[in-house]
C-alpha cells in the first residue's frame, strides 16, 4: 500500500517526484518510495539529500521510512555514509508488502541497526519511527 493510501495520507505536508521515486514530507518524518528497479547507492542520493535539508535542514532530527512498493536494490555498504551525511536522521524503518521485499528488508534491517526496521504495514512503521524520533526533538518555550 502507497502512502498516499494509506490512513496517513491527510497528514503529508508536501510529495515530491524524483528520478529515484516519490518522496512524501509529513512534520518529522519523510516516507520513500522508490520507483520499480532502481539501485540506491551513495553516487546517486544526492537529490534526496537535498530534498530532506531542504525540508529538515541540518539540525531538526527526522526519521525516514522506506515503503517497499516496488522492487529495488541498494547498496547496504554505502548505509554508513549515508548516516555521516544526514547527522539529525535519528530513525530508520522499512515496509515491505511481500514475502521477497520482506526478505529484503530483513536482510536491510540486519545490517543498519541492534533493532529490527522491518515493519509488515505502514502504522507499525510510521509508529515506530516517530516514537524514536519523538524522543529527539527538544521543545523550547523562548
Amino acid at each position: 500500500m502507497k502512502i498516499i493510501e494509506s490512513e496517513f495520507s491527510q497528514h503529508i505536508l508536501k510529495s515530491e517526484k524524483i528520478s529515484l521515486g516519490d518522496i512524501h514530507f509529513f512534520n518529522h518524518i519523510v516516507v520513500i518510495e522508490f520507483s520499480e528497479g532502481v539501485h540506491i547507492d551513495i553516487h546517486n542520493v544526492s537529490e534526496i539529500f537535498k530534498k530532506l535539508i531542504s525540508h529538515f535542514g541540518i539540525s531538526r532530527p527526522f526519521g525516514i521510512i522506506a515503503n517497499r512498493v516496488n522492487s529495488y536494490s541498494i547498496n547496504l555498504l554505502d548505509i554508513n555514509s549515508f548516516k555521516e551525511i544526514m547527522n539529525n536522521l535519528c530513525a530508520y524503518g522499512v515496509i515491505s508488502h511481500n514475502s521477497a521485499s520482506a526478505m529484503n528488508a530483513e536482510i536491510e534491517s540486519n545490517f543498519c541497526s541492534r533493532e529490527n526496521i522491518h515493519f509488515k504495514n505502514i502504522s507499525d512503521g510510521v509508529n515506530f519511527v516517530y516514537s524514536r524520533v519523538k524522543t529527539k526533538i527538544s521543545v523550547s518555550l523562548n
